[in-house]
């Protein structure tokens, strides 16, 4: 009998391609449950996709021609014997085992890229049998980066300089007095080196002074250089925006008898977003209300084409250290012209929401407007109206704008619950620094209805841009957020086995089965640990002209649209509803339409090149602030579980730090990928990810924003691991050689 499910082809394709190392017929038999009948279907199926070139079969594995991004940057390491480029992707994931070959043809225009430059190219499966895997075609070449290595000048007892690397796998070097170029020890440099010695530390010169360690901002400075982040405005990209004139009516709807009321962060520079909100009097809407969200025209002063525009687009985005923002536009944009400051006309560009009672979307416009902010408020102000506590800017637009907001946040929140996004408690932590740059204190903002708001609002405006493009047939970036891959489905599917929990296999995920997961273990021991894994089994979040819908908003079309100050993507939006709506002069070029797959790939690059900098400034700060605490004690939770040891993390801090295995005990330690569990072959107790502990710090590396400690607590009872591994061939095997005589075993 045929079962209830068969996946589909691209199911199919999906699978093999994401499980290379389960990819035997059976296997995928098993991982789609299909018995009897759909197996014999199964079969037939796959020597199809066979017959059409999409599969390859070496003995009984099957492979998917095809693992890399279509746009993807790549390095390029060697020629082959014809004189061809090859290049390997700049990020790969080790588990899918060496990362493929490419081979590069060149642009067909533009400079030639080289050995040791970084090109962005849209690769494809390579027809031929033999050979690198795949064919690409270059893009855009990468400015190179100078052999260039970060580190900090250190002066030793004998008067010698030497250079402390950032990085801990570069070895240090030696600095003569003649090549110091002004360095004094302590500084932040830039250096290469000059000569290797047979023996001994080799020898550079200092090419670039940074600043001293112990200045402010010097931390995130480390992260900006070391990721190569623009954090410079070239002098033509200044002078544009200085000469930048305020926007006039032209063209423009005139909105500034509105209340539009911009609500932030307390210490925010720049507003570029402003709210309103009133209930519907059309008789047919009974309970509706109409939302308006204002966001800032940046359009009208960054063209296309632009000083401004080049350099936005090699920025990508705004990058938010603790100690400074390193800004996508300059201030005399960001912080002026572009900021809806209080009492001051701005250009906007403006989408007015229709909500049914229960807040579903009903239509929704956009204009180009004029506007004038009436309240700059922050979100802890807002919220301390609402809750009985006005000051003297709250009162006086306490029931105009405040409570309508609040009304209006209490339909939409109708039409979220209905809507089922996926829900994560997982609360976000903020470094506070002393006037010197170093860390004060770490603390958990508290999330407030104000947050949630403003939250709900954008999220609306940027599903109206993206169906309002959509429906023009014009070209745009979407915000893509994919579904969680088959074998990271698996991989939850084995996890929650180990709680005693089941996930049903066939039909696809949805955000609504994530919300069930998350509240079977509301309020118990374990609610962290399962936060935590349903976090990591989603995909990463990029942007593409392609529409692949938006999984954990639970939206089919989303948009980057209210914050154009900081992000490119937004900014392409924007122009792209000036042209398509006719708003304007300044909309999306035919030549930018053209470079949209490109765009996409360099701002998610970009993207995710601010989140690494942001990060490792954390660690760094977080680091130097513990370095004065070596040997003591600690609350911990296990934020990581590998073979090779547990990544344990502060709460109090919000910082990573390492527990080797070889540390954990005598005891003979297994890792077990599916309980994320490190446990003893012979007393099956062990540590399991989330699992509270105490732990000593032993030691800190703060420039690499490292820490080590040792495991207090003992090892905890796991007896799902212990009942699966003991039962095990490789249990019996690794018992048998944990009761030999030879000491600690090797971790």
């Amino acid at each position: 009998m045929r079962g209830d499910f068969r996946p589909t082809r691209e199911d199919i394709l999906k699978y093999i391609h994401e499980n290379p190392d389960r990819s035997g017929k059976r296997e995928i038999a098993k991982a789609f449950s299909l018995k009897g009948e759909d197996r014999v279907w199964l079969k037939d199926m796959l020597r199809d996709l066979q017959d059409e070139g999409l599969l390859n079969q070496e003995r009984k594995r099957l492979s998917r021609a095809g693992s890399l991004p279509h746009v993807s940057v790549l390095e390029i390491y060697s020629r082959d014997a014809d004189g061809g480029l090859l290049a390997r992707p700049s990020e790969w994931n080790d588990r899918f085992g060496e990362p493929p070959i490419v081979s590069l043809k060149p642009s067909r225009s533009g400079p030639a890229p080289g050995i040791g430059d970084r090109v962005l190219a849209k690769t494809f499966p390579s027809d031929e049998g033999e050979g690198p895997a795949y064919t690409g075609r270059v893009m855009k070449l990468f400015e190179k980066r100078a052999e260039a290595v970060l580190g900090v000048l250190r002066q030793a007892d004998d008067g010698s300089f030497r250079i402390e690397p950032v990085e801990r796998r570069q070895s240090e070097m030696t600095v003569s007095r003649d090549d110091l170029n002004g360095a004094e020890k302590g500084d932040l440099v830039e250096v290469e080196q000059v000569s290797s010695a047979r023996y001994g530390l080799p020898r550079a010169r200092v090419i670039q002074v940074l600043g001293s360690l112990t200045s402010e901002k010097a931390v995130s400075m480390i992260a900006i250089h070391a990721h190569e982040i623009p954090h410079i405005f070239p002098a033509d990209v200044l002078a544009e925006a200085e000469a930048a004139k305020h926007a006039d009516m032209a063209g423009r709807e005139d909105f500034r008898a509105l209340p539009l009321i911009t609500i932030d962060p307390a210490d925010a520079k720049d507003h570029d977003d402003a709210v309103f909100a009133e209930p519907d009097t059309d008789e047919k809407n009974v309970g509706g209300v109409i939302v308006t969200v204002a966001i800032a025209d940046v359009a009208a002063y960054v063209r296309s084409g632009s000083a401004l525009d080049r350099e936005a687009l090699k920025r990508g985005n705004s990058v938010y250290f603790p100690d400074r923002v390193v800004p996508m536009l300059p201030e005399r944009i960001s912080n002026d012209l572009c900021s809806l400051k209080e009492g001051v006309d701005r250009p906007a560009l403006a989408v007015r929401m229709t909500f049914s009672s229960e807040g579903r979307k009903i239509r929704h416009s956009f204009h180009r407007v004029m506007m004038k902010s009436a309240a700059k408020l922050a979100y802890h102000q807002a919220q301390a109206a609402m809750s009985g506590a006005p000051d003297d800017v709250t009162r006086p637009i306490l029931d105009t704008a405040l409570k309508p907001l609040w009304a209006a946040y209490a339909v939409l929140k109708r039409g979220r619950v209905s809507r089922q996004p996926l829900e994560l408690d997982l609360p976000e932590r903020k470094i506070l620094l002393k006037p010197d740059g170093t860390v004060d204190k770490v603390i958990v903002p508290d999330r407030l209805d104000a947050h949630k708001l403003i939250e709900e609002f954008m999220i609306q405006a940027n599903v109206a841009a993206a169906e309002t493009l959509e429906a023009k047939l014009q070209a745009l970036v979407y915000r893509v957020h994919d579904a969680p891959s088959l074998a990271k489905q698996e991989s939850l599917r084995e996890f929650l086995a180990t709680l005693g929990m089941s996930l049903a296999r066939g039909a696809q995920l949805t955000p609504r089965a994530f919300n069930g997961i998350l509240a079977q273990v509301q309020g118990a021991d374990n609610e962290a640990l399962v936060n935590e894994v349903v976090l990591r089994t989603q995909s990463q979040a990029v942007y593409s002209p392609e529409n692949l819908g938006h999984f954990g908003l639970n939206l089919r079309r989303y948009a980057h649209f209210t914050s154009p100050i900081r992000r490119y993507s937004d900014l392409i939006v924007h122009r792209a509803l000036i042209a398509s709506l006719k708003l304007g002069a300044d909309g999306i070029t035919p030549a930018e339409e053209a470079r949209l797959e490109e765009i996409s790939g360099l701002i998610s690059a970009s993207e995710r090149r601010a989140m690494a900098a942001e990060r490792e400034t954390v660690d760094r700060l977080i680091a130097a602030y513990l370095a004065e605490q070596v040997d003591q004690t600690f609350e911990a939770r296990i934020s990581g579980v590998t073979k090779s040891g547990l990544f344990v993390q502060l709460p109090q801090y919000g910082a990573d730090g390492f527990i080797p295995i070889s540390s954990l005990g005598d005891d003979y330690y297994h890792f077990d990928e599916a309980a994320r569990a490190l446990f003893g072959s012979q007393s099956g107790k062990g540590f399991q990810l989330a699992d509270r502990v105490e732990v000593r710090l032993v030691e800190v590396a703060p420039l690499a924003g490292a820490m080590r400690f040792e495991m207090l607590s003992e090892p905890k009872p796991l007896p799902g691991s212990k009942r699966s591994f003991h039962k095990s061939k490789g249990g019996r095997k690794m018992r048998e050689r944990a009761s030999q005589p030879r000491g600690r075993a090797r971790r």
